[in-house]
């Protein structure tokens, strides 16, 4: 994985840069994520190094399926990929796009799993003090997991805070143990 992302992330820089000088942002992240999700469908990927499909028809293929949303920048920079044999690096390069767009707009995804369903108060009381802690805008997803028995557990990013009963009952069995 490592590997794929290294040579996606200068294409993933040259879109945001094109797109960002262009106020396009939304646009070719939701082009770049429909292109993306092409490239994944087993059927384009038997395309991939097909003599009997040239790079142009599957730069059209994939630029179509991108959308209307796409300007004629993204076409060609659909186009360069095809070229240079980078197409099946698209969902790499769309999930760093997204990545630097988020940064742009200082924006950090929160995912909360929570033992039991977080009611609309807390949520807001959450999205708050998160906010506050990453001097950011949040944007917060929340799943249910009772085998959590009870808490939390954060994940923005790098940083995971685990503030479950489960949590720290395996914590205290392994103090108990050592």
């Amino acid at each position: 994985m490592a590997d794929r992302l290294t040579v996606a992330r200068p294409y993933a820089r040259a879109a945001f840069q094109q797109a960002q000088a262009g106020g396009a942002l939304s646009s070719w992240s939701g082009a770049l994520a429909r292109a993306a999700l092409a490239v994944s469908d087993s059927r384009v990927r038997a395309l991939f190094g097909s003599p009997k499909v040239t790079d142009e028809q599957l730069a059209e293929l994939v630029a179509d399926v991108a959308g209307s949303e796409l300007p004629a920048q993204g076409r060609n920079f659909i186009r360069l990929l095809a070229e240079n044999k980078r197409l099946p690096f698209l969902p790499e390069i769309s999930q760093l796009f997204d990545q630097l767009k988020a940064e742009a707009e200082r924006v950090v995804d929160v995912s909360i799993t929570a033992a039991a369903p977080i009611g609309e108060g807390e949520q807001q009381k959450l999205v708050a003090a998160l906010e506050k802690r990453f001097n950011r805008k949040v944007r917060m997803q929340t799943d249910v997991d009772p085998s959590l028995i009870g808490g939390a557990v954060v994940r923005a990013g790098d940083l995971t805070i685990d503030g479950s009963v489960k949590a720290r009952l395996e914590r205290l069995a392994h103090d108990l143990t050592a």
